[in-house]
């Protein structure tokens, strides 16, 4: 197959911050080592050893940027044009209640897929061998926070409290300790000598911080429709103390993490954990890889040039799913 992957926003490769750029470009890898030519439609600024890329002009319709020989498009975020090529659009963010929802949508868990009316759910993966091979059996002595931290819907501050009751420094990966939304909103967290700002991070820095950490804190208060944060952490050995909003309990086993909406419990949770970072690597490395979602999307792909259709009905918001559950 030829394949067009679509992402106007996105420069790739991801070099610090970039959820859905790792994504495709795990995508695009494998679908170039199954035999099939990838084309990336992205950023001008962006580059590709395996693939060619297609600078986006956002002056143009997608249709007029699509080359005439590709076979299937896939589309990353919804769009407001109809497509001339087959195609399936990624789900990566969590559309509103008047926001048009094509039929060939893909979310990326069983919970967001629930939350819209469908079943037709991908969960992300990444390509392993473009992160540093963690260390497992070194001493792990504080917990982190990864994420956009100005982002209100990541709940930095939160994980900094929960931190403090478990009596444990957190060192936050995705944000800065002097803007003006921590002096109005977080105050007394930018001024504990335990909660540990690290900035926007690189993979290389990334890791090296969580190789010394016990877990990742996650307490969002929205419903995650994925969350690569949570199988980067896992990855690294670290277990994982989030809410129970969006996907995080389909994610979090038993065996690697803990969910609650109450910050008492996992503070609590933290505590009493028996951490392993072999088994939490391992879960990371066998269910959330690259080549696994490959696989699931050449299924969609195939089902989309037969002119089957990816959903039974045009997904579409459902009020009582999509209410989130207070965090306290």
């Amino acid at each position: 197959m030829k394949i067009l992957i679509v992402d106007k926003s996105a420069k790739i490769p991801a070099t610090k911050y970039g959820g859905t750029e790792r994504v495709i470009w795990g995508l695009g890898n494998e679908l170039v080592k199954l035999g099939h030519k990838v084309s990336f439609l992205v950023n001008k600024e962006s580059s590709s050893d395996f693939a060619k890329i297609i600078p986006f002009d956002d002056k143009k319709t997608i249709n007029d940027q699509i080359p005439g020989d590709i076979d299937i498009v896939h589309l990353n975020h919804a769009i407001d044009e109809n497509i001339n090529k087959p195609f399936l659009i990624t789900m990566h963010g969590n559309p509103g209640i008047n926001q048009l929802i094509d039929i060939n949508t893909v979310f990326i868990s069983k919970n967001q897929a629930k939350r819209y009316n469908s079943n037709t759910f991908v969960y992300n993966g990444l390509d392993w061998s473009d992160y540093p091979k963690p260390v497992l059996n070194q001493e792990r002595k504080y917990l982190h926070f990864l994420g956009r931290a100005p982002w209100k819907i990541k709940n930095v501050f939160g994980a900094a409290k929960i931190a403090i009751k478990s009596d444990n420094k957190l060192h936050i990966l995705g944000g800065d300790r002097w803007t003006f939304r921590n002096f109005k909103r977080g105050f007394k967290y930018i001024l504990n000598p335990n909660i540990i700002f690290r900035g926007m991070v690189d993979n290389s820095t990334k890791m090296n911080i969580m190789k010394n950490s016990k877990g990742l804190i996650f307490p969002v208060i929205w419903h995650e429709p994925f969350g690569l944060a949570i199988i980067e952490s896992l990855y690294a050995g670290c277990a994982v103390f989030g809410s129970k909003n969006g996907s995080l309990e389909e994610l979090i086993t038993p065996q690697v993490g803990y969910t609650s909406n109450n910050s008492n419990e996992l503070a609590k949770a933290i505590k009493e954990f028996d951490y392993n970072p072999k088994i939490c690597y391992e879960y990371a490395v066998n269910n959330f890889n690259s080549k696994i979602m490959t696989e699931e999307y050449i299924k969609l792909y195939d089902k989309v040039l037969s002119g089957e259709k990816l959903n039974s009905e045009i997904p579409e918001y459902i009020e009582a799913e999509n209410i989130i559950p207070k965090f306290i």
